[in-house]
């Protein structure tokens, strides 16, 4: 039996026997069957499989780590533009397809991989990083915060309130089924209006759109059928696309005389209001269904208090969402629009060396911004990991005060952090990467 020390030294070296290295055409196939175990999906990859995820992996941007040729780590980021309040697009490296097979875990391979990752994102010129995390305490230790939560929400149908015999709005405008063909001719458009409007959102490619569309799949992933609802302004504001549903119905009839179906949203986005009122009620008011299932939800979004009985919707989910990791200060500051005007001095520790320094960020009455290096006196002390939660105005400075993770130098900085940062509406990413 080994000692601790010995048994740390012995992992130490086991681990830099270990070839951890960016992706050839080669690696690929094993690199694919790696994530699969990662992800705990058993189905092997077809070469059809393998020919598709290899035409939307990026090899460059792509790493595993390798034992004796078999690969037992993954990891992969891609080019991604994220909305900031006020709608600017800011150069964002995805992060994703992070494995390590339990048989090599606690052996710094993530370590290595992200590490170089995020300095080559950082020579690059990207302003931020961004994930989902599938688990919550690994990623804050580089450098990234829990910048948007979601939830999911839970309707029963018959307390709603609403006209179950609904047949349109009563705005005006129409709600229409489309097929997938025609929800990808009108999604990416309204989309690209969804999320200069929505900071916290991310964008879609051609591929997103048929993957959820059906048109592509993976053979152990199928893509099940679905229906698609798209709502139309009034024809005197020229009957434009305002929301889009994306929409599974499963088969439950109970005793076998009682429908008691539910609804489940796969994507839901809209640009106005009324377009989100009406999806709604059209969701709830689809015959044979009892229940239907939001999908993941913005924290403030408009349900439940779009229901006359509030309490018909109840929160099944809530959780952490989009996490976010500053990599160039300066222009991650310069790049939003703030609330109100103000100056604060902010020092931001980075354990990784790739965005530690101290900052004054000046906001004018306008609410844009300048950021520069200064040798001021510190007024908010604060880990690169807080500056990614606090970015697109979700989070609480005085919270992170009082729960220690962050420091005044100045009493009062953190509220007047909040009042410089926080947005009237929360930061919201409906998608999953």
């Amino acid at each position: 039996m080994l000692s601790v020390g010995a048994m740390s030294a012995h992992a130490d070296r086991t681990a830099a026997s270990l070839d951890v290295r960016t992706l050839t055409e080669a690696d690929f196939p094993g690199w694919a069957r790696a994530t699969n175990t990662g992800f705990l999906r058993a189905a092997p990859y077809t070469e059809a499989d393998l020919a598709q995820r290899l035409e939307r992996t990026d090899l460059p941007r792509a790493r595993g780590a390798f034992d004796e040729g078999r690969c037992v780590a993954t990891y992969r980021s891609f080019a991604q533009q994220l909305t900031v309040p006020g709608g600017q697009f800011v150069q964002a490296n995805a992060v994703s397809s992070v494995t390590v097979t339990p048989t090599h875990r606690r052996r710094g391979l993530l370590s290595r991989m992200i590490r170089a990752d995020l300095a080559e994102a950082k020579e690059r010129g990207d302003v931020v990083a961004t994930l989902i995390a599938a688990e919550y305490p690994i990623y804050g230790r580089y450098g990234f915060g829990h910048a948007t939560s979601t939830h999911v929400w839970e309707i029963d149908t018959h307390r709603t309130g609403l006209d179950p015999h609904w047949s349109g709005p009563d705005c005006g405008g129409r709600v229409d089924l489309a097929d997938a063909e025609e929800l990808r001719k009108a999604g990416p458009e309204l989309h690209e209006r969804f999320r200069a409007a929505q900071h916290g959102a991310i964008d879609r490619d051609e591929a997103w759109w048929q993957k959820r569309t059906g048109l592509t799949a993976y053979s152990f992933e199928p893509y099940p059928p679905a229906f698609y609802a798209l709502y139309r302004a009034p024809a005197e504001r020229g009957g434009q696309v305002e929301g889009l549903a994306a929409y599974r119905v499963d088969d439950n009839w109970g005793d076998g005389k009682q429908p008691l179906n539910t609804a489940s949203v796969g994507n839901m986005i809209t640009t106005t209001p009324a377009a989100e009122r009406a999806l709604w009620h059209y969701l709830c008011s689809i015959d044979w269904v009892a229940k239907v299932r939001t999908g993941y939800r913005a924290p403030d979004d408009l349900l439940p208090d779009l229901l006359p009985d509030q309490r018909a919707a109840r929160i099944v989910t809530s959780a952490d969402w989009l996490w976010v990791r500053v990599l160039d200060v300066v222009r991650a500051l310069e790049a939003r629009t703030y609330e109100r005007s103000g100056t604060v001095v902010l020092q931001v520790a980075d354990r990784l060396g790739l965005s530690a320094g101290r900052f004054r960020l000046t906001v004018s009455e306008f609410g844009t911004a300048t950021c520069e290096p200064t040798s001021a006196s510190a007024e908010l002390t604060l880990d690169v990991r807080e500056l990614g939660a606090l970015y697109l105005g979700g989070r609480s400075a005085v919270r992170m005060a009082a729960l220690g993770e962050v420091a005044e130098g100045t009493a009062g900085a953190a509220a007047r952090v909040d009042g410089l940062f926080r947005t009237a509406r929360q930061p919201w990413c409906p998608d999953i990467f």
